[in-house]
């Protein structure tokens, strides 16, 4: 079975969690490693709003911590999400490291930022989250964030 490998930024990190998603097993998730505070502030300032209530937020956390996402942050994507960043005149890197990740390490980026998803239209292959539900005949997901 080939995998195919996804970036997921956290826009799309949530949108799996709120679903509770089960990801195909033929599909690998990578993610820089600065997800985890991008989601958790996202979903501390949900709460704040009163958009979601924190046993809400505590759940998809919960999920995503479950779910098994590689993350990666070495120098070497540091220094290219830098270049990227620089070469796109971006006002930071955070948005870079997940594009950066996609060109040295996946097949796709998958975000619902349709803007993103424009600017870098080009030098990595985009997709839509349904990409990677798994259909009812896959099996659960395997767990570990």
């Amino acid at each position: 079975m080939t995998m195919t490998r996804f970036v997921i930024g956290p826009d799309v990190a949530l949108y799996l969690a709120r679903q509770e998603a089960a990801i195909a097993q033929d599909h690998q998730l990578v993610a820089p490693t600065l997800l985890r505070s991008h989601v958790l502030s996202l979903l501390y300032q949900a709460v704040r709003r009163g958009d979601v209530t924190q046993a809400d937020a505590d759940r998809q956390l919960d999920y995503l911590r479950g779910l098994r996402i590689r993350l990666l942050g070495d120098r070497v994507l540091q220094r290219a999400a830098w270049r990227l960043a620089d070469q796109l005149g971006w006002d930071d890197t955070f948005d870079a490291e997940y594009v950066a990740l996609t060109r040295l390490q996946a097949d796709a980026f998958v975000t619902l930022d349709a803007g993103l998803a424009r600017a870098v239209q080009g030098l990595v292959s985009i997709a839509e989250p349904r990409v990677l539900l798994a259909r009812a005949t896959d099996s659960k997901p395997s767990a570990g964030l």
